[in-house]
């Protein structure tokens, strides 16, 4: 820690204080921000939407690729004016800088954005109310240790009201960090390495959610199907058991899980997608590439066949699953005849949805050193190629949704009068005319049309309605 006789003053004592936080990147990330929030909440602090009315801002950061980071020092700017603005009149505001950005640069942030006030990283989360303190004491804060204790075990817990205002849908972070160490990749870097928290306190975790409204939840992981928590048996439990005891929970109706890794697909993983009905039919599995060369060099530990095996596989002990995929276009040495590995892989397979990327070299990692870096125009033209491929695949999809009539829970107001939004077991937008007091609840839809993005439903009995395409 190093003085800073320019820091913002704290709140008065006894003063009701504003929190901002943003999210940047996975899914983790927007739980790892709700569980901030939870911590801070004993301290006297309420979230704002509105980042000129905080007295402390967080940009809670990914450090995937290059532009992600970018993207913070960009907002840190427009943060530290609204910072000058409040403190033109006489109010102050602290502002800190999280997650795996934080993990990854650490001081360097604090170079190149004197404003920031605090640093911290993933794994100390839990001691943010006290490094918040530290930082209004007019101290510049770094912490971005690894440390020993349970973060999660020293969380509080969310208040019931603040669980349902989050919606029926919920994450729950069951396994952090990765011991794959793919060329291209940061996570073992700033997340550690493969943790998974204990099936007791996940059980307990789900069952407050569940309390609390929560219908369908979201096993996140770096890697989530290398979870291996302690189970009240004493063993190691894997993803699939822990599914099955998930299962059981009263008042849990859908399950999902993300991110996997094809290596970590066994088979009591794959007989969970096959005998429980609450785990949903759509799999994010991650392949990067279809070139067997670029997949080596990646570290992947696995070729494009095994993919095609275990594709089959899980489709096998689930007919109707739905596959979406990571793919990183121009990743050191690809060529075009790799780069068409890739897309026959896609065709091959096809995908109801996709995540795809130019490469991005991220410092430290091995990736970054390779020779044959690809030119950023031969990344952009592959790129743009590889998503009209998915992306038609994943509108042929939905195409394939209309006329059926599919189970949707229903999350939130959509942005017409009347209209409610949820999601299909496929994990599809569905936008349906239905009365809000269903919000919370899984309800038959029939599907009668397909925008962009979203399918368009009726409820069963509600007579013919056009739908708006």
């Amino acid at each position: 820690m190093t003085p800073d006789k320019t820091s913002a003053p704290s709140p008065a004592a006894g003063a009701a204080k504003t929190v901002f936080i943003k999210s940047y990147g996975c899914q983790m990330n927007v739980y790892d921000s709700q569980r901030m929030a939870d911590a801070l909440a004993p301290e006297g602090y309420v979230e704002t939407a509105a980042v000129e009315e905080a007295d402390l801002v967080i940009l809670n950061t990914c450090h995937i690729r290059e532009k992600a980071a970018e993207k913070i020092y960009s907002e840190l700017g427009r943060v530290r004016l609204a910072r000058d603005a409040r403190r033109a009149e006489g109010r102050g505001m602290t502002i800190a800088v999280a997650g795996c950005v934080a993990q990854a640069e650490g001081e360097e942030i604090l170079k190149r954005a004197p404003a920031v006030d605090l640093v911290v990283g993933p794994q100390t989360y839990h001691r943010l109310p006290q490094l918040v303190a530290a930082a209004q004491a007019s101290r510049k804060v770094v912490d971005t240790e690894f440390p020993l204790e349970d973060k999660f075990g020293r969380l509080p817990a969310a208040p019931r009201e603040k669980t349902r205002a989050r919606g029926p849908a919920a994450f729950l972070t069951v396994q952090e960090g990765c011991d794959k160490f793919c060329t291209f990749c940061v996570v073992p870097y700033t997340r550690g390495a493969e943790t998974s928290r204990p099936v007791e306190a996940i059980l307990a975790e789900a069952r407050r959610l569940a309390e609390a409204g929560v219908r369908e939840i979201t096993l996140l992981g770096q890697n989530v199907n290398a979870y291996h928590g302690e189970g009240p048996d004493g063993r190691s439990w894997p993803l699939g058991r822990l599914l099955a005891r998930l299962a059981e929970v009263e008042g849990v109706e859908r399950l999902r899980y993300t991110t996997s890794h094809p290596r970590d697909m066994d088979e009591a993983l794959i007989a969970a997608h096959r005998d429980l009905p609450q785990l949903m039919p759509y799999l994010h599995l991650p392949v990067q590439s279809g070139s067997d060369r670029i997949l080596e060099a990646m570290n992947r530990r696995h070729d494009a066949a095994q993919y095609h095996r275990l594709v089959e596989r899980v489709r096998a002990a689930r007919p109707d699953i739905a596959f979406s995929s990571d793919f990183i276009v121009g990743f050191p040495g690809e060529t075009e005849a790799d780069f068409a590995a890739t897309l026959r892989l896609i065709e091959d397979v096809g995908y109801a949805g996709a995540y795809s990327f130019k490469y991005s070299p991220r410092p430290g990692t091995p990736g970054a050193t390779l020779e044959g870096q690809v030119p950023e125009p031969v990344m952009a033209e592959r790129l743009a190629r590889l998503q009209a491929v998915t992306e038609g695949q994943q509108k042929a999809f939905n195409r394939e949704s209309v006329g059926r009539t599919m189970d949707v829970l229903l999350e939130r107001r959509g942005k017409k009068p009347g209209q409610v939004t949820g999601r299909s077991p496929w994990l599809q937008a569905v936008q349906v005319e239905a009365d809000e007091a269903l919000i919370g609840t899984v309800v038959p839809v029939t599907i009668v049309a397909t925008g962009t993005w979203s399918l368009y439903g009726e409820m069963p009995g509600a007579g013919e309605k056009e739908a708006v395409a």
